[in-house]
């Protein structure tokens, strides 16, 4: 099997020689503007040549109802769309779900679409005010909405969550989620808590899950995943006494150890789970 050095793997985020504009710079939108349109968890979209594409905003002429500046990425805004009420859509395009078709979509439009897809459920979710019940409104310097009743300001929500490569020698934990959609290996993960620093939540969810004790532990990296408003950050942990483990099956249908020879899962340029893994595969960590 040829290997590739996980050094040189990218993730999601990494859109280079794109620029992502961190930015809030809010602007009319242009012809050539891409349009996000999310109907649950489907997106708008159009194959070409075998890809997938956004509609821009010339081909959706007066079908958006309301539209949002979201971001900038090189010199192209980005704008969330509702439908409104023009029928058909724009020719060629259709509702595509948004975890699916990877393969078909470029990395810049990975991370854009999972970025807009993050601030569109914010958006959604706080349209009121939650300490007084008032109809909020966008602010024009910053990325917030302000309510003008009580002065309430609310930001992005940026759910922290940790992923955790427990390591024994040359043997690694991999698990696989009970009942979830996708069923590929995984490494042990949870959310930070209230009062919790990252390194706490690692011990704590290690023990969860498969009731082990670790030592060591070692940030390795983070990454936006914006379909499930996170921020995910890497560590890496020694076991620290006796392997056993003792499996959480309400959260895992599936953990063991796997020597580095034995790990078969291939390389897929995307999330921070997969990184780690062949990060440990080719002995770099």
């Amino acid at each position: 099997m040829d290997r590739q050095p996980a050094a040189r793997l990218p993730m999601i985020q990494d859109i280079a020689p794109h620029r992502y504009q961190v930015a809030y710079a809010p602007c009319p939108p242009q012809e050539s503007s891409r349009c996000f349109l999310f109907r649950g968890r489907e997106i708008l979209e159009r194959e070409v040549d075998g890809q997938l594409t956004l509609p821009t905003w010339g081909e959706l002429g007066a079908a958006p109802g309301e539209s949002r500046w979201l971001f900038r990425i090189d010199e192209t805004d980005y704008y969330l769309c509702t439908e409104g009420g023009k029928d058909p859509l724009p020719l060629g395009y259709a509702w595509y779900n948004l975890r699916e078709h990877r393969a078909k979509k470029s990395r810049l439009l990975r991370f854009a679409e999972s970025t807009a897809y993050h601030l569109s459920l914010w958006y959604q979710d706080n349209q009121f005010c939650g300490r007084c019940g008032g109809e909020t409104q966008p602010d024009d310097r910053e990325r917030m909405l302000r309510c003008p009743h009580c002065g309430n300001l609310i930001y992005p929500k940026i759910a922290p969550a940790v992923i955790v490569a427990v390591t024994d020698g040359d043997r690694i934990l991999m698990t696989r989620y009970q009942g979830r959609v996708y069923k590929g290996y995984a490494l042990i993960a949870g959310f930070t808590e209230i009062g919790e620093t990252a390194e706490d939540t690692v011990r704590r969810e290690v023990m969860e899950e498969v009731g082990l004790q670790i030592k060591s532990i070692r940030y390795y990296g983070s990454q936006p995943w914006g379909v499930d408003s996170n921020l995910l950050l890497g560590f890496f942990a020694q076991l620290d006494g006796t392997g056993e483990i003792h499996m959480d099956r309400q959260e895992l249908s599936q953990a063991g150890w796997y020597r580095r020879e034995e790990i078969d899962l291939a390389p897929d340029g995307y999330s921070l789970t997969n990184h780690m893994i062949q990060a440990f595969r080719e002995g770099t960590w």
